[in-house]
């Protein structure tokens, strides 16, 4: 446990030397606390007060006590010795040299100076430290201003008492700059270029475009991918855009060329619409365009006949597009709304002297030859009921597809459809030409023959692929109230390695 420090002896009250009995902690006389007396020194003291070592005392343990200065007036003595009177010394007894006064706080204005002090003269500043600008202009000690009535160089009226020059240096009007590094006063770099595989923004065309849709650069959104989809192959070219009305692109194609068994070549184009009342349009026209896509691609070089296999692709693509039906029995008790995905195929295989088309659904095969004296030709019967009703006799062809219910389709591709039919057939020009196999979202504003030819480039054959975005642009500039997807085929089908100019 804690204990109270021991009373050191002393005889005499060190504050005023009143006697002491043994055990006082307090002085009787000035109340002096004796607790607070130090430990007596082994030797005498040495140290000079006011100038004078103290006179020998007659204490009776012969120790000389210095005399204890006059109290404050609150019953509180004086220090013995400020420390300040204390003169040091380093480790070998030398003096310590005088510090420096420390400087005071700098002042917002300098105090006034009494009369008759001397003036304090001003320095001339210094080199210039480097990195340091001091081109502040200059001020009116720089350039004293001579007043004209006045006889004061700064113009104004003489004070009672002239005022001295500051005893401190008054804080500058600005603060001195950091001189501009002159290497990075250089022009920024202009944004690196993105590279070859990235994508780069369709409004500037300079900026890459970040894993959200928009552009790094400009900030402008991008389009999805199946927005707007242009594809070259060989002398194959199809365009695919979203149209102006409808939110998504449901439209998907596929083209390619490869050769037949004897080395002829062989341009294959398959075009498919979603059905938008069905679930996920978008993945069956996708899946049902890649697999036939590949299934007529792997049966040519083969050497399938060019109908067998555009017969046997048209099976395999409704297969795709059943396969997207088959989802978990919770999946649908979650959604039991959804129905099974669907969509309409049209697709053409042009070799050295053969025509092959095949579909199912209201997407549809133009012929248009090149000599355009020749009649243009519409090469497929759509699955509709407007087809149906002027099959049957029943209405004109201009009244049932002038009827609301003319593009309401009769067969598609799906898990939900009716008996699968598929449609082939063959044709043999007897002069070049080209192949538009397109869906309703073109030929709605070209719908015969004759009007498709039209609207068809002359230069269709060479230049496939600027024929194609031609085609989209007239269904654009005719409204674009459906997704519009169109591919070109060059009749014959050139050699391979031919393209588009």
């Amino acid at each position: 446990m804690s204990q109270m420090p021991q009373q050191a002896a002393v005889s005499k009250c060190p504050s005023c030397e009143e006697p002491l009995e043994s055990g006082d902690r307090f002085c009787g006389a000035c109340g002096y606390d004796l607790s607070a007396v130090p430990a007596r020194p082994d030797d005498s003291p040495t140290i000079a007060l006011n100038g004078a070592v103290p006179p020998p005392s007659s204490a009776p343990d012969g120790v000389d006590w210095p005399v204890a200065r006059d109290s404050d007036g609150f019953g509180r003595p004086a220090p013995v010795h400020a420390a300040a009177e204390v003169p040091g010394t380093d480790s070998g007894g030398s003096p310590l040299p005088p510090h420096p006064p420390a400087a005071p706080p700098m002042p917002s204005a300098a105090p006034p100076m009494p009369p008759g002090t001397p003036p304090v003269p001003r320095t001339a500043p210094g080199p210039a430290a480097p990195g340091v600008r001091f081109d502040h202009p200059a001020g009116p000690e720089q350039e004293p201003v001579h007043g004209p009535e006045t006889g004061r160089e700064d113009g104004r009226e003489p004070e009672a008492y002239p005022r001295e020059p500051d005893a401190y240096p008054r804080e500058p009007d600005e603060y001195p700059l950091q001189a501009p590094d002159p290497r990075s006063a250089a022009v920024p770099p202009a944004p690196a270029a993105p590279a070859a595989s990235e994508k780069v923004c369709v409004a500037c065309r300079a900026g890459r475009v970040d894993d959200d849709g928009y552009c790094e650069n400009c900030g402008h959104a991008q389009p999805r991918e199946r927005d707007h989809m242009e594809q070259e192959s060989g002398p194959v070219a199809a365009v695919s855009d979203r149209g102006l009305r409808h939110h998504r692109n449901e439209d998907a194609f596929s083209v390619g060329c490869t050769a037949l068994p004897d080395g002829a070549p062989a341009s294959v184009a398959i075009v498919c619409d979603g059905v938008s009342s069905a679930t996920r349009p978008d993945d069956a026209s996708l899946a049902a365009s890649r697999a036939a896509g590949e299934s007529l691609l792997a049966a040519l070089p083969r050497g399938t006949h060019p109908q067998q296999a555009m017969h046997d692709a048209i099976l395999a693509a409704s297969h795709a597009v059943n396969a997207l039906a088959e989802e978990p029995e919770t999946a649908r008790e979650q959604a039991p709304h959804q129905n099974a995905p669907a969509c309409t195929l049209v697709g053409a295989v042009v070799t050295a002297g053969l025509l092959v088309v095949g579909w199912v659904g209201d997407s549809r095969v133009y012929w248009v030859p090149a000599d355009r004296s020749a009649p243009p030709a519409r090469l497929t019967e759509d699955d509709s009921w407007a087809a149906q009703m002027v099959a049957a006799g029943l209405m004109s062809e201009a009244e049932a597809y002038a009827d609301e219910r003319a593009h309401a389709i009769t067969g598609w591709l799906g898990a939900d459809a009716y008996e699968l039919e598929p449609h082939t057939a063959s044709f043999k020009p007897d002069r070049p030409g080209v192949v538009v196999v397109c869906t309703d979202g073109l030929w709605n504003y070209a719908e015969s023959a004759e009007e498709m030819a039209e609207a068809v480039p002359l230069d269709a054959a060479a230049r496939p692929l600027h024929s194609a975005r031609v085609l989209v642009g007239h269904a654009l500039d005719g409204g674009g109230h459906d997704n519009v997807t169109v591919a070109l085929v060059p009749f014959p089908a050139p050699p391979q390695g031919a393209g588009s100019a």
